[in-house]
């Protein structure tokens, strides 16, 4: 399939930014990306009280343990997008000249100091609930800070590592309780195959800037027709993971649940899978990225309903 992309390089780039003075609360919302650390407090929050003490959610929420264990989660996630942004000045200029904020509202060194307090912070609370805590939360900041630096300009390497960081966040709660419940790996492994898929969906749209920057994304070096190829293979091996969990829940009359992954997470996976098909613009990718977006919170609110509302 032959895919004309029209991300055309001739497009002067924007001059360098300036720092203007103040920050008002919208701009460090948009730093530290509030909603999607809004999206992982939810998701600790389901696997905690949905998948692995189902029998008594509001108690395991209001374990001290666990909102230590979710402050520190959220300071490393937080302090991730600030370095990924610090790096990124010259490149998000090109791509997001509207959300640019580290060197526009935010000085670059203020940024740094946030991002090593936030990384330190969120690394010393995980260390001091459990060692492996803190080594898991001290691995992640360190691979934030690598892809941020380099591993994201290196094809597909740096879609698998914010894959693996993904998946982390959706284990750390099993990590911390040790209760062995198979589903919350399950939940892991889905939420992996659906983040390569939006990471590599992102590379695309993102390729006019990186490719001014010497970044070497999967659509870059291998082209945007047999980059959908390979999302389509993740992709595929997710809807084989859903579609499996999904007739496991209806033959066991789980009907609310294999209801709910049949209509609100096969059928949109599917759905992804025809627009990567057909996509060829700018415009189309971002539309994916949207939609991965969706299909990510509605697999997360079928936790609820795997044990709390069976």
């Amino acid at each position: 399939m032959t895919v004309v992309v029209p991300f055309s390089s001739a497009e002067a780039a924007p001059g360098p930014v300036e720092p203007q003075g103040g920050t008002g609360l919208r701009p460090v919302a948009q730093l530290i990306r509030l909603p999607n650390l809004l999206m992982m407090l939810l998701c600790l929050a389901l696997v905690r009280a949905g998948l692995l003490q189902p029998a008594q959610p509001l108690r395991t929420l209001l374990d001290w343990r666990f909102g230590v264990l979710a402050v520190a989660a959220l300071c490393v996630a937080a302090a991730g997008y600030i370095i990924n942004d610090y790096y990124d000045v010259k490149i998000d200029a090109i791509n997001r000249p509207g959300r640019l904020v580290v060197g526009r509202v935010v000085n670059r060194r203020r940024a740094m100091l946030a991002h090593m307090l936030l990384s330190g912070v969120g690394v010393g609370l995980s260390g001091l609930l459990s060692p492996l805590l803190g080594l898991v939360n001290l691995g992640s900041a360190l691979l934030l800070w690598g892809y941020s630096v380099r591993f994201k300009r290196v094809a597909l390497v740096g879609n698998v590592s914010i894959a693996t960081l993904t998946g982390a966040l959706v284990l750390l709660p099993e990590l911390q309780l040790r209760t062995g419940v198979v589903s919350v790996w399950q939940y892991a492994l889905a939420a992996f195959l659906l983040t390569v898929v939006r990471e590599i969906v992102k590379d695309v749209e993102d390729m006019r800037g990186d490719a001014q920057h010497d970044c070497h994304t999967l659509p870059i070096v291998w082209g945007v027709a047999r980059t959908k190829w390979v999302a389509g293979l993740f992709l595929a091996a997710l809807v084989a993971l859903v579609a499996g969990a999904c007739g496991h829940a209806l033959t066991h009359s789980r009907l609310v649940l294999g209801g709910w992954l049949l209509l609100a997470v096969l059928g949109p996976l599917l759905w992804l899978g025809r627009l990567l098909l057909r996509a060829d613009r700018r415009r189309h990718f971002a539309q994916l990225s949207r939609w991965c977006k969706g299909i990510m919170l509605a697999g997360v609110l079928s936790m609820l309903l795997v044990e709390v509302l069976r």
